[in-house]
């Protein structure tokens, strides 16, 4: 009996061997996909690229939340037939600390800031789309002559090891074709350290949110542009230009993001920004960093602090004018582009008072501040009404980031 039981368990076992073995061996073969991809992200994975819409997928509620150095930005909207309608805004400063440990004081007062947004925006979702710049992040053009499907992820790796000012092999890469009609393969990839994806979305968790995308400011900043320039609210033809440039002046970064005729984007992020003009008036007028941000932000100051920043105020932005013109330069002279016809200032210290009249005086292009809720619907009645007309250059980032589709 023994026996016979035995050898029927070996006639099972061996027939459910048959039947597995085939799906087996895919499960293999998936595996080592999935490793061989392990260094190039998925759709689903950390950044995106699809700043033209190239996909018509069911849109859920998200939150664009711009994660700064000194400040929170959030933004929810709504799409329908005629665009995009705003349904939460705001945005809350990132207080100073008393703490050594810097760690500390982000993890700490950055979450708050968040719990701040969402409390003051009442929005009940959980998802948000967050974004990353700076040195740990590239976005580069690529051109290849025409290859298989499968030969594409591993020809944009060796590109993105090529050209990226950081190790590949800690980063997260992602890229989207562009068709070009042409017998090669073009595109843009995208790349950011796992260190800078892993810290953004972590205070996001922090903060009790589910970060479902990641995307990069300049990305963001040329999607929220192309839906303005689409808006129901309509453009007059003295705003109709081929190539427009976004300036995004930011604490720590200013992101320069350009999209010409030709539909490819071009982004520079440099470290020269806000806070860096904040010391070097200080430093220049003897006064505290403290007392030049809050002249800068309008708060009460004598008339002699005043004058001294009037004075200095020029004087700490040429580092960031001669960039900017090097830039342009450049982008003129690689991209054989249509000349710049414009520049969108845009982020939080575009609102300091002179600065942009300050940038379009010495820039060769016609510079003007951008407030891309001029032309986002918004109900007039609702609390960041305020939010929007006042502050509304500083969420420029938030508002193109809520535009994701998931």
């Amino acid at each position: 009996m023994d026996m016979f039981l035995r050898s029927k368990y070996n006639h099972i076992a061996e027939r459910i061997r048959t039947l597995i073995k085939p799906y087996f061996a895919i499960l293999c073969k998936m595996e080592a996909m999935q490793n061989l991809r392990r260094k190039v992200s998925s759709l689903e994975g950390f950044i995106t690229l699809n700043w033209k819409r190239l996909f018509n997928i069911e849109q859920k509620q998200v939150l664009g939340l711009d994660i700064g150095s000194s400040a929170v930005k959030m933004v929810q909207l709504r799409k329908d037939n005629g665009g995009f309608t705003v349904t939460a805004a705001g945005i809350a400063e990132i207080t100073n600390s008393t703490e050594d440990d810097e760690n500390l004081k982000e993890q700490v007062n950055t979450i708050a800031a968040i719990g701040k947004c969402l409390w003051s925006t009442g929005t009940q979702t959980k998802l948000a789309v967050c974004s990353v710049c700076g040195p740990e992040v590239a976005v580069r053009y690529f051109k290849f002559p025409s290859l298989p499907s499968d030969e594409i992820q591993g020809a944009v790796l060796f590109e993105a090891a090529q050209v990226c000012p950081f190790n590949i092999e800690d980063s997260a890469v992602d890229y989207q074709l562009i068709p070009n009609g042409k017998d090669c393969t073009t595109g843009v990839l995208v790349a950011a350290t796992n260190k800078l994806i892993k810290r953004k979305t972590q205070l996001a968790k922090n903060a009790s949110l589910d970060t479902v995308l990641m995307d990069v400011d300049g990305l963001a900043l040329l999607n929220c542009l192309s839906e303005y320039k689409n808006s129901q609210k309509g453009i007059s033809e003295t705003d109709v230009v081929r190539t427009t440039a976004i300036l995004n002046v930011g604490s720590s970064f200013t992101t320069l993001a350009i999209i010409g005729d030709n539909n490819l984007p071009f982004i520079r992020d440099m470290t020269y920004a806000g806070n860096d003009i904040i010391k070097e008036i200080a430093a220049e007028n003897n006064l505290s960093t403290e007392t030049v941000n809050k002249i800068l932000t309008g708060g009460e100051v004598s008339d002699h602090s005043q004058l001294k920043l009037s004075d200095g105020l020029a004087k700490a932005c040429q580092k960031l004018i001669t960039n900017v013109i090097e830039t342009l330069r450049y982008y003129t002279t690689q991209e054989k582009s249509s000349t710049i016809e414009k520049i969108l200032v845009c982020g939080g210290f575009a609102l300091v008072k002179g600065f942009v009249e300050l940038l379009d005086s010495q820039l060769p292009v016609p510079t003007v501040l951008w407030n891309p809720f001029d032309k986002i619907r918004y109900n007039a009645s609702q609390p960041y009404q305020n939010i929007l007309q006042k502050n509304g250059p500083a969420l420029a980032v938030a508002a193109g980031l809520a535009m994701r589709s998931i």
